[in-house]
């Protein structure tokens, strides 16, 4: 078409090294050319143009200001094929995660710290609820990744397990049990215990537990999660039987933890969609727990 003006990639290229170096020579090592072709590169952009863009001072070749105007305006063209060459930025990918305060509180708020420190292109969104919320959740695809310690089987939705413990009785640092390398349920008997609540289903297992061992505690206090219960035994109120993970890892310094000699284990899960993929950054926060969970005597790998 008459009047439109045409671009040559290869002579602002030639402008550009020129601009920088000073001299065709260097000009051409830089661009991998010879001398004669950057040379030829810029006569025919001046040609083009109908400016001079290069006056000979000394051997070196001085910009004039037409130069120095068009190299400022080639510089957006410039930077949009370095980031088309350069590696491509990272998109920032959303984790939404839920799960309930014993996990949310202390230990899943660390491991989210190191996750994004080491990923700092991912964002994390943490909903703290119960166990019942965090399954119709993830049923309904609200979240894309749980954590519960309550097997809780639903259609939609994929356990999958992450720990198993057995049960712990946590005592001051000066309680008399304390002495004991197991508690037995007898040991229980005329304690005074901090119980977790009737929601939680082990609290009907030790419930049974000490009915056949004929070990009549003295229940002071409820609490509905582990670790209120075992921030009231730090406070002197007696003893309680808990499920350690993750909770022993926080209170090992002024709390004792001794294994609790009962049938009662414990299972952590990942709760994930069943019918969806999930997605890469679900995977890579799984992978991390997996390998920055600390072992403790009463925890392991499920």
């Amino acid at each position: 078409m008459a009047g439109r003006t045409w671009h040559s990639l290869p002579e602002y290229e030639a402008l550009r090294a020129l601009m920088e170096s000073g001299t065709t020579s260097k000009a051409a090592v830089r661009l991998g050319l010879s001398q004669s072709a950057v040379s030829r590169s810029i006569s025919s952009l001046e040609a083009r143009l109908g400016r001079i863009l290069f006056e000979r001072d000394g051997g070196r070749l001085r910009p004039t200001s037409e130069a120095a105007q068009l190299n400022k305006r080639l510089d957006p063209l410039f930077e949009a094929l370095d980031r088309i060459d350069g590696p491509p930025e990272p998109a920032q990918e959303t984790l939404r995660l839920v799960a309930p305060p014993t996990y949310a509180h202390r230990f899943l708020v660390y491991h989210i710290a190191t996750f994004l420190t080491a990923n700092p292109h991912f964002f994390v969104s943490l909903e703290v609820s119960s166990s019942e919320e965090i399954i119709r959740s993830i049923q309904e695809e609200r979240f894309d990744l749980g954590l519960t310690g309550v097997e809780l089987s639903r259609e939609g939705v994929k356990l999958t397990p992450y720990r198993v413990s057995t049960a712990v009785c946590a005592m001051p640092v000066d309680h008399p049990m304390a002495a004991l390398q197991t508690v037995q349920p007898e040991d229980l008997h005329q304690q005074r215990l901090v119980a977790l609540t009737h929601r939680h289903a082990r609290r009907a297992q030790l419930d049974k537990v000490l009915t056949n061992s004929r070990s009549r505690p003295f229940i002071v206090a409820e609490a509905s999660t582990s670790f209120a219960a075992v921030d009231l035994v730090r406070e002197g109120l007696g003893v309680t039987i808990v499920n350690p993970f993750p909770v022993a890892q926080y209170r090992a310094e002024d709390v004792v933890f001794r294994p609790f000699a009962s049938p009662i284990k414990y299972r952590s899960y990942f709760v994930t969609p069943e019918h969806r993929p999930s997605p890469a950054i679900a995977r890579a926060f799984i992978r991390h727990l997996r390998l920055h969970t600390v072992q403790t005597p009463f925890t392991g790998k499920a």
